[in-house]
């Protein structure tokens, strides 16, 4: 068969069912073969949104997704959502065209290096020379990036090898010498926690997103309750723990809840499970690091020590260590320490925050996506994430614009759920054009829009930094409700003081997708 007929069988050996992704010459080829194999294929408004509605889809499904986009420019347009991808540990696979094997280096029309362009912020990348070692890429390329500490691979292929001839053998098994990611905890290190844990009179679990792409929300869960230990967690480990549950402190750093944050300042011990220690998690390292027994476990050894000291590494994956810990531990009882945070208010929320409540009420079990902004902050801190519910945003890489299109993704990949993607008018506008994506392919999300009418948080960073305000008006920008119409989407606009419920329940009552216009003041800050 045609190495375009064999990419496309590649992706049914891998179950791949649905792709995103943008047209073009240089992948033509490749086009025309899934469209033969049955594959169906997600029509975005621009490439970049092809790779964040692949990240969507892969986030709920747990497994790697797939995205195509030809030559030049429309790889080019893939670098953001590579990025984003990436630095979250998200599992998607970009298949780009690329010009000619003889004409590549001679700057002809449409090539870019994208395999050079991509190598900082990419997990594994291949440029196809032979039209042979299609099989093998395809197997090693879903294989890397779906295991391990997850992410993205890149897959290019010059349009002449997409035109030859082969004869197509799918590898059955794969083994690399050179890829060998350790998954399961030593067990000396476990044993080395097990006596820290019965020393321990104020231990902390601090949850990040490796738990949730693990798919280990039960055994943290589980091993919580065994400990009695309360838990936090970051941004992306939110829903790791039902958000209602009793040991639930909320979420750390520095936009998160005080009453997390004074856990882990006060704790003695704490087990850092799949998370990053990011900036905006610990903005203190050298304080916990000088008062508390730090635990860190994660499937990247570069991840261990890098941010925070560990006085007790574990390498391997969150579900599998957090199931040898469940073995390994007896059953404990903090009560002092639980009761002592259970005495921290939590400060009762206003307008908008009570909008973000109102969802998270009416719908505990939703898929929430949130852009980035302010309203991300509202959001995180707001929309309690009920058993079966997802949180989405891009956190590592902060991406704007993000929200939408990984809604799409991931209404398609669960399509029994009720998805909301949580926007700003600021990101909403860099990915508006993704409501056509919606309505061509007839799928239902619920947006939420935060209008204030600049961009919030970098004015709100201006107004702390005391300097002018400058660039943060978004004067021109549209009426939302009737751009909206033009596409056919129903809404209703809202302000503070408005019947909020209401407002909520025939948002989440629609047939098809639907666009809730949030009135904001421009002064209204991320935290109060």
């Amino acid at each position: 068969m045609k190495a375009a007929e064999a990419i496309a069988q590649c992706l049914v050996k891998e179950n791949i069912t649905t792709v995103f992704g943008y047209p073009g010459a240089a992948i033509g080829l490749v086009y025309e073969a899934i469209s033969k194999a049955g594959i169906r294929h997600i029509l975005v408004r621009q490439e970049q949104n092809g790779g964040h509605s692949a990240s969507g889809y892969a986030r709920i499904t747990g497994k790697p997704a797939v995205c195509l986009a030809t030559s030049g420019p429309g790889a080019t347009n893939l670098l953001t959502a590579i990025a984003t991808a990436y630095m979250d540990s998200i599992p998607v696979v970009f298949i780009t065209g690329q010009v000619s094997t003889d004409q590549i280096g001679r700057d002809v029309f449409q090539e870019a290096d994208i395999t050079g362009s991509s190598e900082p912020f990419i997990k594994h990348s291949f440029l196809i020379k032979s039209a042979a070692e299609i099989p093998m890429v395809f197997k090693k390329a879903f294989h890397i990036a779906g295991t391990g500490r997850k992410g993205p691979v890149l897959i290019d292929i010059p349009t002449d090898i997409s035109a030859q001839e082969i004869d197509f053998v799918y590898p059955e098994k794969i083994s690399m010498r050179s890829y060998k990611p350790t998954t399961k905890g030593n067990k000396l290190q476990i044993k080395r926690v097990t006596e820290a844990l019965s020393e321990a009179k104020r231990p902390v679990l601090c949850a990040g997103g490796g738990v949730i792409l693990s798919d280990a929300s039960d055994k943290l869960t589980e091993l919580a309750e065994k400990l009695d230990a309360p838990v936090v967690t970051t941004m992306m480990g939110l829903g790791a723990i039902e958000g209602k549950h009793p040991l639930n402190m909320g979420m750390i750093g520095l936009f998160g809840e005080q009453r997390a944050n004074y856990a882990v300042n006060k704790c003695d011990l704490i087990i850092l499970i799949g998370a990053r220690v990011g900036d905006r998690a610990i903005t203190s390292p050298m304080f916990i690091e000088k008062t508390t027994k730090i635990i860190h476990i994660d499937i990247d050894p570069a991840e261990i020590g890098k941010n925070i000291s560990a006085d007790i590494p574990i390498v391997g994956d969150a579900g599998t260590v957090l199931g040898q810990l469940i073995d390994a531990v007896d059953n404990m009882s903090h009560d002092e320490w639980r009761e002592k945070l259970g005495t921290i208010e939590i400060a009762k929320k206003k307008y908008p925050h009570t909008v973000v409540q109102e969802f998270s009420r009416q719908s505990p079990d939703a898929i929430c996506v949130c852009d980035v902004g302010q309203h991300l902050i509202w959001t995180a801190r707001s929309f309690s994430v009920g058993k079966g519910g997802r949180f989405l945003t891009s956190g590592g890489m902060g991406t704007m614009g993000y929200a939408i299109p990984a809604a799409t993704g991931a209404k398609l990949a669960s399509p029994e759920k009720t998805v909301i993607a949580f926007v700003g008018d600021g990101g909403f506008q860099m990915s508006m054009m993704e409501l056509g994506t919606l309505m061509q392919h007839n799928i239902p999300v619920k947006i939420v829009l935060f209008d204030n009418h600049v961009l919030g948080m970098v004015r709100e960073y201006q107004r702390l930094a005391e300097v002018s305000e400058f660039a943060v008006n978004l004067d021109g920008s549209p009426d939302y409700l009737m751009l909206a119409k033009a596409y056919g989407i129903d809404g209703a606009r809202i302000k503070d003081g408005d019947d909020i419920e209401n407002a909520v329940k025939k948002a989440l009552s629609s047939d098809g997708s639907y666009i809730l216009v949030c009135e904001v003041s421009p002064d209204e800050r991320s935290v109060p």
